[in-house]
């Protein structure tokens, strides 16, 4: 058999091997942006906060999807508030007190310190996750995989530990 036929033959199957690595690079790659963009939102607040109010709330009332309570400033500049919204999710209990920043321009606080650093990144987390899925199965890389799921476990679970 001569070899233009052995090429022409294995050309369909490298632009096919070709096509699915950069189809599944792409939705591997968009997995990991809209975790990182689904983080930022809240991170951003509390991993930058210099020029921020950052003070204390206590928890008084909580609603289903918001909780509420007086806000302390503890930050020069920070204005007390009689009432800030924290979103209400299981590591937000009535009765409590915790460390927040203020979200410029709203009476809304998220968790500061490092139970809000880490809570904040928990979609990067689960985006982790599911980005070694596609990455071990659609690439066909497995270490790069393990080390994919293995960063968003222990963002998780520290997360988890944290709160």
């Amino acid at each position: 058999m001569p070899a233009s036929a052995t090429t022409s033959r294995q050309a369909p199957v490298a632009a096919l091997r070709f096509g699915r690595l950069a189809a599944m690079g792409t939705v591997a790659a968009l997995i990991l942006f809209a975790g990182v963009w689904g983080s930022w939102a809240t991170a951003h607040n509390v991993m930058l906060t210099k020029g921020r109010e950052t003070g204390t709330i206590k928890v008084t009332r909580c609603a289903e999807d918001t909780c509420s309570g007086p806000f302390t400033p503890g930050s020069t500049g920070a204005r007390a508030r009689a009432s800030a919204e924290i979103a209400h999710t299981v590591a937000v209990r009535k009765g409590q007190t915790y460390t927040v920043v203020v979200k410029p321009g709203t009476d809304e606080v998220v968790r500061s310190g490092p139970a809000g650093v880490l809570y904040s990144w928990v979609p990067l987390g689960g985006a982790l996750l599911l980005a070694s899925v596609v990455v071990a199965g659609g690439l066909r890389l497995t270490r790069v995989a393990w080390v994919l799921a293995g960063s968003g476990v222990a963002l998780l679970t520290a997360a988890f530990l944290a709160l």
